[in-house]
């Protein structure tokens, strides 16, 4: 198997924290394990310069098959998963790795097709990204789609939302749908349980957005309407006629007030 491992101990150069958006004095972060799967040698040791001075333990595998075992193997914090790979493609290895982990995964391809980007998140990614990415860019997304999944709910949130045959439990990060767990990705649990806090009141894309991704987005992406696509499916929810999940038209979406 074809892996490269790194440690992250090499102190980043001035040149590097500025391009990586950290003040000149920053101390590198805890050591989080990510995991690339890319074909392509040199983009996995140049995204592991980039990551490796702030505090992030990078591996990497160059097949699909490599990739699925390890990251079914081993305990990682994200996943950056690429499209195009050699014995089985980046979707298919989402697919199967959806079956058993909710680790946050990040999708790029060198071809960028909205296609595929629609495809990759409805399959289980939490975020996309093409491969002519800015290392501040891909340092913030790898942060938002982490932060996602570790949120945990404190001691003065509600344990459990009850809408009709759907209980939410954020201290859990669970849902039950007719008594029977649902299998959600970090961002879609994250956008139910906003939704579900908020029924009967109207959340704009750009809320939503700002609150399940604790970053910035373009105002033209509207990769949210996709996990809201797939939400919906997993609820159960008629596209015409939704039970649970309301679309206000040029304005957002609201969960139902049963």
């Amino acid at each position: 198997m074809a892996i490269e491992r790194t440690l992250g101990q090499n102190p980043p150069s001035p040149t590097l924290r500025v391009a990586l958006g950290m003040a000149p004095n920053q101390a590198p972060t805890q050591a989080s394990r990510v995991l690339i799967i890319d074909d392509d040698p040199k983009l996995c040791r140049l995204i592991q310069d980039y990551l490796e001075p702030v505090g992030y333990a990078v591996e990497a595998a160059h097949t699909g098959p490599d990739g699925l075992e390890l990251a079914k193997a081993n305990d990682y914090q994200a996943v950056i998963l690429d499209v195009m790979l050699p014995g089985m493609d980046g979707f298919e290895v989402l697919k199967q790795l959806r079956q058993e982990t909710d680790v946050p995964v990040l999708m790029f391809t060198a071809r960028g097709d909205e296609a595929d980007r629609i495809v990759g998140l409805e399959v289980g990614a939490d975020d996309y990204m093409p491969k002519s990415f800015s290392p501040r860019e891909l340092l913030a997304r790898l942060r938002a789609v982490t932060r996602r999944a570790t949120t945990q709910a404190t001691p003065k949130e509600e344990t459990e939302i009850v809408i009709d045959n759907l209980r939410v439990m954020a201290s859990s990060r669970t849902a039950v749908l007719d008594d029977q767990p649902m299998t959600l990705t970090p961002l879609e649990f994250d956008l139910l349980l906003c939704l579900a806090r908020a029924r009967g009141r109207v959340k704009s894309r750009e809320q939503l957005l700002d609150e399940v991704g604790g970053r910035n987005y373009d105002v033209f992406d509207r990769s949210i309407d996709v996990h809201i696509s797939s939400l919906r499916r997993k609820l159960g929810d008629p596209p015409k006629t939704p039970k649970f999940i309301k679309t206000v038209r040029s304005v957002g979406y609201m969960m139902a007030n049963l």
